[in-house]
């Protein structure tokens, strides 16, 4: 067997691992009984110390010292050289980290998930605020392990967005801010009450989720390779490319919630599931900081395809324009009086709102800044956790001109600080960037891009995507994915371009 014989059969072991972790957080979350919480726990914190023992021992040095030898004279650029490469930047990382530590953090999470959910049905933040507290201790001991040179922020974010610290990310807020609050304020002072409102009516569950799983079909989800379930939260989680997994939920009155949070969703699953097959088991393939063995390569690069699927895609006039008769056949009575015009601004009002999940396309990064900025002064010790409804609420209020009536709809709204998740928000405005300037680059590319997406064909946006994105998995770093499509670095002017063009044309500002 060669050294990268042994070095693939040594991750493949890995990457085993940390799926049969993932697939016990994706039960805990959709399947699990309540009274399973604590016994889950125990289980990922095995799983979890396994995994850490496996990769973070003297037999994966060994293995790199002599995989590294035999592909010394390998082009740089393939993946056999870019798979060792990366592994060893994160096995240097990895081993920093105290097995103990990533085991008390697995086998809290599916606890603190579970009394998050309580609370956020129970209005109770007094109840989840000493889990928060364990989860924000062990960030900070996580923080201390990797190492930072300016803010803890740091060592957290690039489990997420290797590419993003927290000056950068400073910069990249302001830029946006000088040209979504301008546009906002255009916004709402043009902004007038449709002629009907949609969202009086009930619509039925069932049908919900037929129509949204008919389009996720349409856009290219194989669901011979994936399924869609409810969650408290909506997400997709992926055991290789051909295991693919969504979930979303439900409003009886609100079909926005199901339907862009199953097209959201939708996004991720066709990164995961275009990934090329080859990678499977592979270190291109497997997420060692984190522990879920994605194909992506950053957070942002496949927010990035979450956000083009549901918004640039979804919400655009040539989709509805395509799409709303066959949405009025799950729907007669509702929509007997809408037409595509009006579904279609009725999906797009500009509205400053409570919920992240459901903002428009205009005011969501202000959600993410007000998040990113709230960890940021967590783990500096700036902010106290007793302190996070006062102080989410004033930055509501500050942002977005509104302040939650309680915590449920404020501070205690999203799964991602129960489970750990500290440094992932940016990744969503990353991921909004991003998406401009890799749809501007299709376009640039694909002949006719235009008329097949008015005609509801998605199959050559697909297929650029995949060509170009997602079959590489993570051999290519997010800037690296930009600049071979692109032919740049992050650049805001494309998404901000992209929304005030979109916005006129809904408000005729």
């Amino acid at each position: 067997m060669t050294a990268y014989q042994q070095f693939e059969a040594h991750i493949a072991t890995l990457s085993d691992i940390l799926n049969s972790i993932s697939i016990l957080k994706w039960d805990a979350r959709t399947q699990m009984p309540p009274g399973g919480a604590q016994t889950r726990g125990y289980q990922l914190a095995t799983l979890s110390r396994l995994a850490n023992e496996h990769f973070a021992g003297d037999k994966t040095a060994r293995i790199l010292d002599a995989v590294e030898a035999e592909i010394a004279n390998e082009d740089p650029d393939s993946y056999r050289v870019r798979a060792v490469r990366q592994t060893r930047e994160y096995y240097e990382i990895v081993r920093r980290i105290p097995a103990e530590l990533t085991a008390k953090k697995a086998a809290l999470a599916p606890i603190s998930e579970h009394v998050w959910s309580e609370a956020r049905q129970n209005n109770d933040f007094a109840s989840f605020a000493p889990y928060l507290q364990q989860m924000l201790d062990l960030a900070k001991e996580q923080a201390q392990a990797i190492g930072y040179s300016n803010h803890p922020f740091d060592a957290l974010v690039f489990e997420y967005e290797p590419s993003a610290t927290a000056a950068s990310l400073r910069v990249l807020f302001d830029q946006l801010k000088a040209g979504l609050l301008p546009l906002l304020q255009r916004i709402v002072a043009n902004d007038k009450p449709l002629e009907k409102d949609l969202w009086q009516h009930e619509y039925e569950q069932d049908k919900q989720k037929a129509f949204g799983l008919e389009i996720a079909q349409r856009f290219g989800y194989d669901l011979n390779r994936g399924r869609l379930d409810i969650a408290p939260h909506p997400f997709e989680i992926s055991f290789t490319c051909n295991d693919v997994r969504i979930t979303t939920r439900y409003h009886k009155n609100f079909l926005p919630m199901a339907l862009f949070g199953t097209l959201h969703e939708t996004g991720h699953a066709l990164y995961e599931q275009g990934v090329d097959p080859s990678l499977t088991r592979t270190a291109l393939t497997t997420d060692f900081l984190g522990q879920y063995p994605v194909g992506g390569t950053s957070y942002g690069a496949h927010e990035s395809q979450s956000r083009l699927w549901e918004n640039q895609i979804g919400r655009s006039r040539a989709f509805w324009n395509v799409h709303f008769d066959r949405l009025r056949e799950y729907f007669p009575e509702q929509l007997a009086d809408a037409d595509a015009d009006l579904f279609f601004r009725s999906v797009n009002r500009v509205r400053p709102s409570l919920i992240r999940v459901e903002a428009d396309e205009v005011t969501y990064n202000l959600h993410i800044m007000l998040r990113v900025e709230i960890e940021m002064g967590l783990l500096d010790g700036s902010i106290q956790v007793q302190d996070l409804p006062e102080i989410w609420n004033a930055k509501m209020q500050e942002y977005l001109g509104i302040t939650p009536p309680d915590d449920r709809r404020g501070v205690l709204q999203d799964v991602h600080w129960s489970g750990g998740g500290f440094g992932s928000f940016p990744g969503y405005t990353v991921g909004n960037v991003m998406s401009a300037q890799f749809l501007d680059a299709a376009h640039r590319d694909v002949s006719g891009l235009d008329d097949a997406l008015a005609r509801g064909d998605y199959a050559s946006l697909l297929g650029w995507l995949q060509s170009n994105i997602y079959r590489h998995g993570r051999a290519y770093s997010a800037t690296e994915l930009l600049q071979r499509t692109s032919g740049s670095d992050l650049q805001v002017k494309p998404y901000l371009t992209y929304l005030e063009n979109k916005f006129t044309e809904v408000y005729a500002l």
